[in-house]
């Protein structure tokens, strides 16, 4: 299996929040069907059931989330190129014929927040962009039709 690529940022993050989901959230839910079994019967408790399914989704997390973290190569900021780009670099595009410039960061899929300019390296601009240089220019396939784009900056 190919490791993902992932920030140092990003993978701590993912750790915080799988030793919250042991430590806290495992907690919780115990205690919930403890308190569900005091209510008698469990073939009619209602209760019950409730607390085995929340139980059931927070373990797919916590299984989700360790084979993330195994799964991960992380990328740290020493090793972000400025002359290729590649996971953890800002970019700096500007669509051909017009004047818009974009910053963009490529992360992880794990890491991805479309609204401060973080994209995934999975997603049709991220692909298309990796290992571009600075004045190399790249298409991307749209909903609207092919997009081209040129690299004005690589930073990280």
């Amino acid at each position: 299996m190919t490791k993902k690529q992932i920030s140092r940022e990003g993978f701590e993050k993912l750790e915080k929040q799988l030793e919250h989901l042991i430590t806290v959230r495992r907690a919780e839910v115990a205690q919930k069907l403890k308190e569900a079994r005091a209510f008698g019967d469990l073939s009619e408790n209602a209760e019950y059931d409730e607390a085995k399914n929340e139980q059931g989704i927070l373990e797919a997390q916590i299984a989700e989330l360790e084979n993330t973290l195994n799964n991960a190569e992380v990328v740290d900021d020493d090793k972000i190129s400025i002359n290729e780009v590649g996971v953890g670099s800002i970019v700096t595009v500007r669509q051909i014929g017009h004047d818009t410039i974009q910053k963009l960061q490529l992360v992880g899929s794990t890491e991805i927040d479309p609204a401060i300019g973080r994209i995934s390296d999975e997603s049709p601009i991220g692909k298309a962009v990796m290992k571009k240089k600075v004045g190399d220019t790249f298409i991307v396939e749209a909903p609207i039709g092919e997009l081209e784009y040129e690299v004005l900056e690589i930073s990280k």
